[in-house]
């Protein structure tokens, strides 16, 4: 081996040590341990979920098909119901802009000094 080719060795060793060290660091950062939020897995089991508690199975119908824990259901159970709370918050804000922003607002009826008055 020549000076010429030992140092491009070095070279091209010292570039995938490089590589190395920012892989190292990206795993460095990662957390494997614990429950991951929202991967495909994830979405695939509560869309399982939502539809058949959706379909009317309770909660304990589903648990024991064998697919999910109790605990993984009622996890479920909550998320579906914040998003089922949210989608009719959406839908009221909706209507009230549709009736002028003003639907259910007692304060924009109100006279000036209507409120002293009980």
């Amino acid at each position: 081996m020549t000076l010429k080719e030992a140092l491009a060795r070095i070279k091209e060793l010292e570039e995938e040590n490089a590589g190395l060290r920012a892989e190292l660091e990206e795993y460095r950062g990662k957390k494997f341990a614990g429950r991951q939020k929202h991967d495909a897995t994830w979405m695939e089991s509560y869309h399982d979920f939502e539809v058949k508690f959706g379909n009317g199975m309770t909660i304990m119908e589903i648990v024991d098909e064998g697919r999910i824990s109790r605990r993984t259901a009622y996890r479920y159970k909550a998320y579906y119901d914040e998003m089922v709370k949210m989608a009719k918050a959406q839908e009221a804000m909706r209507s009230d802009k549709g009736a002028g922003g003003r639907k259910g607002d007692k304060a924009a009826g109100r006279q000036k000094g209507d409120s002293d008055k009980k």
